[in-house]
Parts: C-alpha cells; sequence; structure tokens
C-alpha cells in the first residue's frame, strides 16, 4: 500500500510537470537555507520517495527517475524506496546532473526550485544540459508543492532569547565583529541565510526544525553593525524584541526577496554552501554585486569561547548520566526479551528527560538491533522497528539539546547472554583502537581534519576493511549537532571541511565504525574539544583532544590481547574520569553498575 501511494505521488507530480511544460524535475532534500536537517513543510524528497535520511536527491522525467544517496544510505534507500519507480544511484561515483545529462534528450526541459539548491550546483548542472542541448529553467513555485495536499505549513513557534549566560558573548559585539570583517574585506553587506549562524548572531533560538533549535528567518549584517532580522511577526515577542534592541531591525520575513533588490549598488557577501541560487539571481537583478564566501560567523561559531565550553562539560556530565541509567536498564531488561528499538529508543529519551533541562534530542535516536546496526543513519519507524535479540549487537547513537550544549554520543553493546563472536570482538577492537589513536594525537597548529582521518582508520585497513562515513564533525552550542566548517574525513569531494585546520575551541565528533551489512555494526563515538598542548622542547603551537563524552565503553567485546598498553592505559585512564564525574550523579543500582563498568581493564 505504501508503494503504491508513493506510485500514485510519482504519477501526480508527472502530470504536473507535463501541464508546465517541463520534461523533468529536481528534488533536494533542503530547505531555503540549505539546512542539513529540514521542517516538516520542506520534507518535498520523503513525501515523494519515503526515504527517511537526511541527504539525497532524486530526480524525475517523463520516463524514468533515479534517487541518488551516498555510502551512509545505501542499505536504507533500497528498505524506504520501491525500486521499480526509482533507480538507486550513488554518490559521488555518480551525480544527479551526470545522470541527467546521459538519460534528458535533446530540447529537454528541466525544473529545479532555485530556493533549495545552490548556485554552483544549479550552475553546474545546467552546463552539463547545455552540453546535451537541454536546458535548466528556475522555477517560481515549487510542483510538488502543486501536488502535495496536506503539505504542513511552516512553523509558528515564536522565537526565543539565549541568554549570554550560555552563549558566552553579546550580539552586539557579534555584529561588531561582522561589520568589523565587511570593512576589512571592503564588503557593504553579508547575507546570512544559515539558521545555525542566525541563531548565533542574534543570541535567539527557535523551535521551527525538529531536533536544531532555531527559528526560519534571514538576516542582513550591514558593515555600521546594524541587521536586519526578516521572520514571520508571530515568531516575535516582545522579550525578543528588547532583546534585539534598536540595531536590529525587525521585518517580516516575505519581504527578504524585496530587501534584496534594495542592495542596488551594493556589494554583499553570500555563503554559497547556504546562500541558495535565489538569492545571487535576486541580488544580480536588483545590480548589487554578490561575491561568493564564507559566512563571517562561521567560524566564530565553531570556535567555542570558554562559557561555551564549560557549558559543553556540564552538558555532557548531565547526559552521561542519563546515558548510564538507559545501559543498565537495557543490560538488565533486553536479555529478557521483549524489547524493541523503539521501546529502547523511548526508554533512554526518558532518561534524559528525567534531567529536567532537556529541551529537545540532538537528532532522531539510531536505535539499532542486529542488522539494522549495519546502517550507520539508519531510522527506526514502525514498520522497521526490530526486536532486541538476545545474544547479538546492539548500536545506539543519540543525543540532546540542553541550553549550555549538544550532545551525540554512540554506544555499540552485547546483549547476552552467550558471548560475542571472535569476528565481532576483533571488529570492535579494531574501531577501539582508533578512537583511541585519535583521542591521544597531539598535531601542530594548522592541521586539518583530513591529515587526522587515516589515524581512525589504520587498524580496520590493516584488516582489509573500512567504513563508508567520515570520522569526525563538529558540533553546536545548543545548535546543530552536525556543525561546520570542521570536520574530520577523506579528503575527497563532497566532503567539504575536510581541509579546514583545526583550531583551539572546536567542538568535533570521534566516531571511527565498522559495518557488516545484513549482520552487525560498531560505533564507537565521544565528542572531543581541541584544545592547546605544551610539550617540551616544542617548537611551534601544539594541539590536542579534550574528550568530552563521559559514558563506558562496553568491555564485554574488547579483545583485551589486541590493545598495546598505551591503548590500555587511555581506558583506564577514561574510565576513571567516567567514574569521577559521573558518581556524584547516580546512587543505588545505577552507582554500583557504573562502578562495576568503569573497573580497570
Amino acid at each position: 500500500m505504501l508503494m503504491q501511494t508513493h506510485e500514485a505521488r510519482l504519477d501526480a507530480l508527472r502530470k504536473e510537470l507535463a501541464r508546465r511544460g517541463l520534461d523533468g524535475f529536481v528534488i533536494p532534500i533542503s530547505d531555503e537555507h540549505m539546512s542539513e536537517y529540514v521542517g516538516a513543510y520542506a520534507q518535498r524528497l520523503a513525501w515523494l520517495t519515503g526515504f527517511g535520511g537526511s541527504a539525497g536527491t532524486a530526480v524525475v522525467l517523463k520516463d524514468k527517475a533515479a534517487i541518488f544517496v551516498d555510502g551512509r544510505y545505501t542499505v536504507q534507500v533500497r528498505e524506504q524506496v520501491d525500486g521499480k519507480l526509482f533507480e538507486y544511484q550513488s554518490v559521488p561515483q555518480t551525480s544527479p546532473a551526470e545522470w541527467l545529462a546521459a538519460n534528458v534528450e535533446a530540447g529537454a526541459k528541466v525544473g529545479y526550485d532555485p530556493w533549495l539548491h545552490s548556485k554552483g550546483w544549479a550552475d553546474g548542472a545546467a552546463r552539463a544540459l547545455k552540453a546535451k542541448q537541454a536546458e535548466l529553467l528556475a522555477l517560481d513555485s515549487n510542483p510538488i508543492d502543486a501536488v502535495w495536499a496536506d503539505r504542513p505549513e511552516p512553523s509558528a513557534a515564536p522565537a526565543v532569547v539565549q541568554s549570554d549566560e550560555f552563549a558566552g558573548r553579546s550580539s552586539a559585539d557579534k555584529r561588531a565583529e561582522v561589520a568589523d570583517w565587511l570593512k576589512r574585506e571592503h564588503y557593504d553587506a553579508a547575507v546570512i541565510s544559515a539558521l545555525d549562524s542566525i541563531a548565533w548572531l542574534l543570541n535567539i533560538r527557535g523551535a521551527d526544525v525538529d531536533r536544531t533549535p532555531v527559528a526560519l528567518s534571514y538576516v542582513i549584517a550591514h558593515d555600521d553593525g546594524t541587521a536586519e532580522l526578516f521572520i514571520a511577526p508571530e515568531k516575535v515577542t516582545p522579550e525578543l524584541a528588547q532583546h534585539l534592541g534598536n540595531a536590529v531591525t525587525i521585518r517580516p520575513r516575505t519581504e527578504f526577496g524585496k530587501a534584496l533588490g534594495e542592495l542596488s549598488g551594493k556589494t554583499v557577501a553570500v555563503d554559497p554552501n547556504f546562500g541558495v541560487a535565489a538569492i545571487f539571481h535576486a541580488l544580480d537583478k536588483a545590480g548589487a554585486k554578490p561575491v561568493a564566501v564564507r559566512d563571517p560567523t562561521i567560524l566564530p561559531k565553531a570556535t567555542k569561547n570558554s562559557r561555551e565550553q564549560q557549558g559543553q562539560r556540564d552538558a555532557q556530565a548531565r547526559d552521561g548520566a542519563a546515558e548510564v541509567k538507559f545501559l543498565r536498564w537495557l543490560e538488565n531488561e533486553a536479555p529478557k526479551g521483549g524489547e524493541t528499538e523503539l521501546s529502547a529508543a523511548a526508554q533512554l529519551q526518558g532518561f534524559r528527560e528525567q534531567t529536567g533541562l532537556l529541551r529537545d534530542l540532538s537528532f532522531d535516536t539510531i536505535s539499532a538491533a542486529g542488522p539494522h546496526a549495519a546502517i550507520p543513519h539508519y531510522k527506526v519507524d514502525e514498520d522497521s522497528n526490530l526486536p532486541i535479540a538476545p545474544g547479538s549487537i546492539y548500536l545506539v547513537d543519540s543525543g540532546g539539546q540542553y541550553a549550555d550544549g549538544t550532545t551525540d554520543i554512540t554506544r555499540t553493546v552485547w546483549i547476552g547472554p552467550g558471548e560475542p563472536s571472535q569476528e565481532q570482538r576483533d571488529r570492535f577492537t579494531r574501531v577501539l583502537k582508533g578512537h583511541i589513536a585519535l583521542a591521544l594525537q597531539t598535531f601542530p597548529q594548522g592541521t586539518s581534519g583530513a591529515q587526522l582521518d587515516t589515524l581512525a582508520r589504520q587498524f580496520l585497513w590493516q584488516a582489509g576493511v573500512d567504513y563508508a562515513h567520515g570520522t569526525g564533525h563538529g558540533v553546536g552550542s545548543f545548535l546543530a549537532v552536525h556543525e561546520g566548517p570542521q570536520r574530520i574525513a577523506k579528503p575527497r569531494g563532497g566532503q567539504a571541511g575536510t581541509d579546514q585546520e583545526l583550531m583551539a575551541g572546536m567542538i568535533l565528533s570521534n566516531e571511527p565504525g565498522y559495518y557488516k551489512p545484513g549482520e552487525f555494526g560498531i560505533r564507537i563515538e565521544n565528542l572531543v574539544l581541541v584544545e592547546k598542548r605544551e610539550i617540551p622542547g616544542m617548537e611551534g603551537e601544539w594541539l590536542g583532544f579534550e574528550t568530552l563524552t563521559l559514558v563506558p565503553i562496553d568491555k564485554t567485546l574488547v579483545d583485551r590481547d589486541m590493545l598495546s598498553e598505551a591503548e590500555i592505559d587511555w581506558w583506564n585512564d577514561y574510565h576513571a574520569r567516567v567514574l569521577e564525574v559521573l558518581a556524584p550523579q547516580l546512587e543505588g543500582d545505577d552507582l554500583g553498575w557504573l562502578e562495576r563498568a568503569c573497573e580497570s581493564l
């Protein structure tokens, strides 16, 4: 029935395209801000195809269609999307533009929504189609919206103030820094369209995107330190207006396009990663000079100040205690049978809610039993929900949003009775060794994430295996759980940020993994803070990692004989720290479980 529904939706879209004289249309997972996670109103790809991942694109032509995902979603896309309706394509091996060029006929007209694509993508796709004598057309309205009868409205939740107590800096201070940058670079204004950048710059938060505390809005920042905020009037409270003050003009979100037209003759900075093609088109049309350059808030947002760093430590300690309660519950209940991926995820959320400070989850919990653990970004629902089988591996990747920090942790545990196989222990221990190698590394200032990535993979590579996702992503402060520009990953196309040098104050994940399709998956993830290091006799500036996440790692899956003395020392030191920080928050059976879990290896 589900597939028939998606077949009917695909048919309705094709009829709408034909009505508009179009031969094809491109559908990304995106919103007007190029967000990774988008509100329900913008989930057009999920509505059309059934795909529930956070990254992907579909292309629909008259007689064929394809869906494009990366290695994280190779298994998931086949579970959720009907292969009779959409060909499965892998990126970066094949891009939507390449597939289009190979499949359109001469004279074809392919539409795209310029509010959902970057200018770079649009320019590249147009070139690819032109080589086939076909045309890429920017549309005034989205054809899917015309056939999606029950499409949700954008959230009307009010924007709220993020106090300086947690932000560590005032909005006026941040806007002054942006103004100094504009004057130094000889720009008149900057369009800030990334939702987390707006939230950081103005010290505001919202509830418009599930799991990311942002408010749907745009900002134009000027070189005199003033700014214009474009936001729906119903989202503006007296408290927000008072917080923003006279230097920030509040205008309806619907006036953003008009405001771009008011920048005639101005030189305007627009981040090509977050400024959609429509913004560049509007500025060009107005006679402004758009310059593609990184959003000036990106690096200051990524390098956390001392208050944000302490907030993250506080959030991690609180979150770690909730995780311990969950892991003890799991160890007691899962071996009895009867628990499922959904029941475990609900239990974990409940322990976080008991803190009284949880604002939201930081992403949908990846609660993955048995073969589902081999899907790196698996998302459980009522249809996919598996029982957690005794005698198997269970992986849980989860996090919380707190006013003082954003958490993200993965633990892979053995569900008794019985013992893990030697293969499972071997793979887990190789992942652990890579995790430790990265956690222990010191590196000179100027080092990029790409230069460190191999550290986490080396022991898997020795066994002829690897994983298809990055090793580390940036994390925000009560903001996006995936935050740039820093990243630890292989330096290859489509993985922006790998050449960004790591700087003191940046927070990243350390999450190597291993996945055996159809059988089991393993990932160990902690968050780490880049910090300055003092080394006797050092030359130049050196950095290392402070591990922020404090939760025991499952000893059952470790092959101790594979670990060096230095690795065992790391394990023991880490668990001593976990016990020191978490024990004061726990009592009774929870404390007893923690003490046993933190015993020396």
